[in-house]
């Protein structure tokens, strides 16, 4: 019982170890839209024409085989609300343009559509996460898989992230 728990506390403290290595691999998502922390102009958003915001990526590691970008707000009522999700993004991809998406697989937002949908807080402030990983490989997923797909067939494979944080309220 001894050796297993010992054991169990290795693998935990290796993985934690290696998952720290890993960690130090930072890529940057930037906006020429808002800045970190700023506010996401409504043009972006469901009171505008809800359109995406223009992104530039960086620091992409020179091995990766795919990128994958999630954007999402952790303040929605219902929990995490996932707006965009995309992958299989080429590794040569340092920007995406305004209202346009990046060349790769799609997915299923929580409005129920493919593509963006941007923030529409139901009420008060809420932030919004827009994440970049780079990959080992590309991703064996189907266009329109959910979020939670997306996050399992990730599990493993992520050498690198960044991620753009932006706020936005409601018009009343």
């Amino acid at each position: 019982m001894q050796k297993a728990i010992m054991a169990s506390v290795l693998a935990i403290t290796l993985a934690a170890i290696v998952s720290f290595a890993w960690g130090e691999a930072k890529m940057k998502i930037t906006s020429s839209a808002f800045q970190e922390g700023g506010n996401i102009p409504s043009k972006f958003t469901c009171d505008g024409g809800d359109s995406s915001p223009p992104l530039q990526i960086a620091e992409i590691p020179s091995g990766a085989k795919s990128l994958a970008l999630v954007v999402d707000d952790p303040d929605a009522p219902s929990g995490l609300f996932t707006h965009w999700i995309v992958w299989n993004i080429s590794p040569q991809t340092n920007v995406i343009a305004e209202g346009s998406a990046p060349k790769g697989v799609q997915g299923t937002n929580d409005f129920g559509k493919s593509g963006y949908g941007g923030p529409c807080p139901p009420s008060g402030t809420h932030r919004y996460y827009f994440k970049i990983f780079a990959l080992d490989r590309e991703l064996d997923l189907s266009s329109g898989a959910k979020r939670s797909h997306l996050d399992a067939a990730m599990k493993g494979h992520v050498v690198a992230q960044g991620e753009l944080m932006g706020r936005y309220s409601k018009r009343k």
